[in-house]
């Protein structure tokens, strides 16, 4: 099969016997679910392949399967385990009952992100084991082994990957697949009740599993050692890492003594072999300096270890082949400077995008009257109303922030204060946001851009359709501070008189301008899917 790799961890996960899976879609992580909802054997076996309305919601449906005994998987792509934080660092003190694997996508270069946090130091932090692959058909097979691992420790399993795996194909050999497991309830009824009590145990059991996690690492089959003839220097290279120093050397085979990582904890016993062994070690590692940090310890004396911290490789950004050519000591091969014409450009709203309309009538109403500084956004295709040649939008944080930090501008004294948030995003984490400027009357204007859609993720299907008016007002907005309208260029002038208006109001308003994402209109049109009839789902970059 020739599959992605994000197509390779649904497929595996198909194949070891997996019940559910629970996601919320977003760049590089998107494609996993996407792949269940197409697969004919998910649907025969009703596997549960829904999109949640959040991260956190994802982890903890995850654990329910779980706790019923049936395998289960949650997917994400790296900033989204930050709004799962709580639930899967405390699903490693419950444990579980079913196999569970968390897959999350971490993003080095940020090609669609707002940072590139590096997820291995969630797991550590958690005291959970982690699995990272270095091809598609070790995502494939890292599937039912993790699932395998979990079920032995009773701890769920993080599966790590970076964009470059997620998103380019290789042939992947498939093994038979398992039947799913039976409902089964945990032997333990207390393990998954966190009273303080019972939490105590569990993670006192949770720290004396650690030198059992740390054998099954040294003794996995993902963790190898390549001796090599010349021992001035040892290579410890993680997940995809391995393939490019693989491709710094003829054949592949390198000169030197080679560690590769794919299950964590990090490996000790090999890495005493490659200290005692070698005059020196580099690491390469894509993300953050996860194992060169572990290796140099507090004072960094001892070893000579290089990597990302002694600048031997960059700090951030994605690895290349060239980048650890370079790191190896052999010659540049960055070639020519790119040429202007090919050079990154910004991303734009595309033509005919309803947010054009509204971020007209916005800055007619709120820039050219009160000036720069009062609109507050989200992350979506909105977001770039930041740019040229609208300007509307002075923030972008994480998803949910711009109607609380419109409340905390407000509760500053700035008048007026301005949120736009899409409705997906809304139903992500917005609504709370809404519901504390509800509960202290805050006087701002919260614009939430349903366009049904979102050109970002490939338009899922959205839990606010055609449900933000009744969500709003069951949340407290008052019936005649909340309005609809339709963005078009004939409603200009009523939009801008409708916003004007509702920012002498001195409370909570909020607007909807309602009008399907012009991407998704095209593909309907031309008879190709684009989610439900229901609309989309606006997911993050």
């Amino acid at each position: 099969m020739l599959l992605l790799g994000d197509e390779a961890i649904a497929q595996g996960a198909l194949d070891a016997g997996v019940s559910g899976f629970y996601a919320y879609p977003g760049t590089p992580s998107t494609e996993i679910m996407e792949y269940v909802q197409r697969s004919r054997d998910a649907a025969e076996r009703n596997v549960h392949r829904a999109w949640s309305a959040n991260e956190k919601t994802a982890v903890e449906s995850a654990l329910g399967m779980s706790y019923a005994g049936k395998r289960a998987m949650a997917c994400m792509k790296h900033v989204g385990l930050n709004v799962a934080a709580d639930p899967f660092i405390n699903s490693a003190i419950t444990g579980v009952n079913g196999g569970l694997i968390i897959t999350v996508a971490d993003d080095p270069s940020m090609h669609s992100s707002q940072n590139e946090q590096d997820s291995r130091f969630y797991g550590k932090f958690a005291l959970l084991p982690m699995l990272e692959p270095s091809s598609q058909q070790e995502a494939y097979d890292m599937c039912r082994h993790g699932f395998e691992l979990s079920e032995a420790v009773q701890l769920p399993v993080l599966l790590r990957i970076t964009t470059r795996l997620a998103h380019s194909r290789s042939g992947v050999k498939p093994r038979p697949a398992i039947p799913e497991r039976p409902l089964q309830l945990p032997q333990d009824m207390r393990q998954f009740v966190l009273l303080p009590a019972i939490a105590r145990k569990r993670y006192r059991r949770l720290i004396e599993l650690q030198p059992e996690l740390v054998k099954a690492a040294q003794e996995s089959p993902f963790n190898s050692y390549q001796d090599g003839p010349d021992r001035s220097m040892g290579i410890v290279a993680c997940g995809l890492a391995i393939n490019y120093v693989r491709e710094s050397f003829p054949d592949g085979v390198s000169p030197y003594p080679l560690l590769q990582i794919g299950q964590y904890p990090v490996p000790v016993n090999r890495l005493e072999r490659m200290a005692d062994e070698c005059g020196r070690i580099l690491v390469v590692e894509e993300g953050q300096p996860f194992v060169e940090e572990s290796l140099r310890g507090a004072l960094n004396r001892g070893m000579d270890v290089r990597g990302r911290m002694d600048g031997t490789l960059p700090p951030d950004g994605e690895l290349t082949p060239n980048r650890v050519r370079v790191a190896l000591g052999m010659d540049d091969r960055s070639g020519e400077p790119v040429p202007e014409i090919v050079r990154m450009r910004p991303p734009a709203l595309c033509r005919g995008c309803s947010h054009a309309d509204t971020y007209k009538a916005l800055n007619q109403a709120v820039k050219s009257e009160y000036g720069d500084g009062h609109v507050f956004s989200d992350i979506g295709c909105y977001t770039l109303g930041a740019l040229p040649p609208f300007e509307s939008v002075n923030s972008c944080v994480d998803m949910g922030a711009s109607i609380t930090m419109a409340k905390g501008a407000a509760d500053a004294g700035m008048r007026p204060a301005v949120a736009v948030i899409g409705d997906s995003t809304f139903c992500h984490s917005g609504m709370t946001g809404l519901l504390d400027a509800v509960i202290e009357n805050t006087p701002i204007l919260v614009m939430i851009l349903d366009n049904s859609a979102t050109a970002m993720t490939g338009g899922q299907d959205s839990h606010a359709y055609g449900r933000l008016e009744n969500i709003c007002l069951g949340l407290g907005v008052e019936r005649e501070h909340l309005h609809l309208i339709n963005p078009v260029p004939k409603n200009h002038g009523d939009f801008v008189a409708l916003i004007r208006r509702e920012l002498d109001y001195d409370g909570v308003s909020v607007i909807i301008p309602t009008r399907e994402c012009i991407q998704t209109l095209k593909k309907r049109s031309k008879g190709k899917p684009a989610g439900s009839p229901a609309g989309k789902q606006g997911g993050r970059q």
